[in-house]
């Protein structure tokens, strides 16, 4: 599943407190604009997410992810810091750029990101 594209400031910003270019909310690739659509990386970094969500069953990825991202602010006390920590943004970013990690991606890849 590659996710529906949506360009939407509004919903961007909402979802992510403004801080976000791109924000997946499954089954959604919602941008903050329309040159987005261009942006094959950011693309691939969101439709890694929509692959996690479906792996866990798409509720309990963002259960799992805002617990993280907490455990992260605490362990940090940093907004930014928390949230490139979290596994499952440790593992968009660092393949991100690969736009054949999708195709060749082992099931539950996120956890390998997991660490203190």
């Amino acid at each position: 599943m590659k996710g529906k594209v949506i360009v939407s400031s509004f919903w961007t910003r909402f979802f992510s407190m403004g801080k976000a270019q791109a924000i997946t909310i499954f089954p959604f690739i919602l941008l903050k604009h329309t040159l987005d659509r261009e942006n094959k990386v950011l693309i691939n970094h969101e439709r890694i997410h929509i692959l996690q969500a479906i792996e866990l069953l798409i509720l309990p990825f963002y259960v799992l992810y805002l617990l993280e991202f907490v455990c992260r602010l605490l362990q940090y006390r940093n907004f930014t810091r928390a949230y490139l920590n979290i596994s499952f943004e440790r593992e968009a970013f660092r393949n991100e750029r690969d736009l054949n990690y999708l195709k060749k991606r082992k099931l539950w890849s996120f956890l390998r990101y997991i660490r203190r």
